[in-house]
C-alpha cells in the first residue's frame, strides 16, 4: 500500500387495574349490591399514609450528554481510515496543490502511521477489540463510532485490489476513469473524517452512508 506520508507533508409506567364490577358481564354486574359511596370506600384497599404513587421512571439515555473525553476519541478513530487511504488521492493532490495546505496539519500522524508495516494493522486491532468491544470501559457513543472507522477502513481492500490489480499503464480514457475513481475514494474519506470527527467533537453520532447500519449491528 502507497504510503500517505507524501501527500499529508482516522419504561413507561403501567395502566392501573380497572375496577372488578367494570370489567364484569353485565348479568354479574346485575347481582352485586348496590354500594354507598362509604361502603365502595371500605372496599378498597387501603394504601398505608403518607405513601405517594411511585415517581415516573428516570430517562437513562444519556446520548444528549457525551463527555469531552468520548468526543475526543470518536473523533480521533476517523483519522484510521483517511491516512490508511490517504493515497488514493494523489491524482487531486497533484491537481489541486491547494490540498496540500489542507492536509498538512495532519503530517506528523501520516509518519507515524507509515512508521511501520505493522501500525495499520495494530490500530486495527486496537479499535476492534480494545475500543468496540469493550464494554465496560468505552460508551455506546465511542464503541459505535470507531465501528464506523473500522467498516470504512475495510470497505478500502475494494479500491486498493482494483488500484493494484487494473491500474493502467497508459493514457488515455482508462487512466481518466482510474483517475475519477481514486479521487472519490478519496473524497469520499476526506467527507467522512470532516463529517464524522466533527459530528463527534459537537456531541453528535454522525451516520455515515453505508457502514451505519453495520456498524449498529456490531455494537450492542
Amino acid at each position: 500500500m502507497a504510503s500517505a506520508v507524501s501527500l499529508l507533508l482516522s419504561s413507561p409506567r403501567p395502566l392501573h387495574r380497572a375496577a372488578p364490577s367494570l370489567l364484569s358481564p353485565p348479568a354479574a354486574r346485575a347481582r352485586l349490591p348496590l354500594l354507598g359511596p362509604s361502603s365502595a370506600a371500605a372496599l378498597l384497599p387501603r394504601r398505608p399514609h403518607g405513601l405517594l404513587a411511585p415517581p415516573p421512571r428516570a430517562n437513562n439515555d444519556n446520548s444528549d450528554a457525551v463527555g469531552a473525553p468520548d468526543r475526543l476519541v470518536a473523533a480521533v478513530a476517523y483519522l484510521y481510515p483517511f491516512l490508511d487511504g490517504a493515497h488514493h488521492g494523489r491524482f487531486l493532490v497533484a491537481q489541486y496543490p491547494v490540498f496540500n495546505a489542507v492536509l498538512s496539519p495532519l503530517g506528523p500522524a501520516a509518519r507515524l502511521f507509515h512508521s511501520s508495516p505493522l501500525t495499520p494493522f495494530l490500530l486495527f486491532i486496537t479499535l476492534y477489540f480494545a475500543v468496540v468491544r469493550n464494554q465496560q470501559a468505552f460508551s455506546r457513543f465511542v464503541r459505535f463510532n470507531a465501528m464506523q472507522a473500522v467498516a470504512l477502513d475495510v470497505l478500502l481492500i475494494v479500491p486498493d485490489l482494483l488500484a493494484q490489480s487494473f491500474a493502467p499503464s497508459g493514457g488515455g480514457i482508462g487512466l481518466d476513469i482510474f483517475t475519477s475513481l481514486e479521487n472519490t475514494v478519496f473524497l469520499f474519506l476526506l467527507v467522512s473524517l470532516v463529517y464524522g470527527g466533527g459530528a463527534c467533537l459537537l456531541g453528535i453520532t454522525p451516520r455515515l452512508p453505508i457502514v451505519a447500519d453495520a456498524a449498529e449491528r456490531q455494537v450492542m
